[in-house]
């Protein structure tokens, strides 16, 4: 699983954006760089590490050792948890897992190194791995 080695700050801030601001459309990391076909979201989510790692392996499946693939995000974001049956107060949980908070446009995995078709159905899959809705794109 995907997360951070050390991070300065063990438990971050509440997020407190409208629905608006969060289906606000990316500005970085919306093109591809690196492979010839990617997986763009297009919906808001927050991904954790194992959804990534799940999408992952069907990528990794399907290009074997002639493709290659790019994870565009990585999980830096705790989130914190009280355990079962505890009451109000005495402060915020325990850090649980990471995730990463995508918006609209973001690319978040590549591919390349592989056939269209092969490539395509690869992606697809792996989008139904996703909590978000996806679009494949090609360069």
């Amino acid at each position: 699983m995907l997360f951070p080695k050390k991070v300065k700050h063990r438990k971050w801030q509440t997020m407190r954006k409208s629905p608006a601001q969060l289906a606000r459309p990316e500005t970085r990391g919306i093109t591809l760089s690196f492979g010839n076909y990617g997986l763009k979201a297009t919906t808001p989510a927050r991904l954790t590490s194992n959804q990534i790692e799940s999408a992952r392996k069907i990528l990794s499946r399907a290009t074997g050792k002639g493709g290659k693939v790019w994870i565009r995000v990585f999980p830096d974001r705790p989130i914190t948890a009280k355990p079962a049956e505890v009451g109000m107060g005495k402060g915020k949980g325990d850090p649980k897992h990471f995730v990463f908070e995508v918006r609209p446009g973001r690319v978040l995995f590549e591919i390349d190194g592989i056939a269209d078709a092969v490539a395509r159905d690869a992606l697809r899959r792996a989008g139904c791995k996703l909590p978000m809705k996806t679009t494949i794109v090609a360069r």
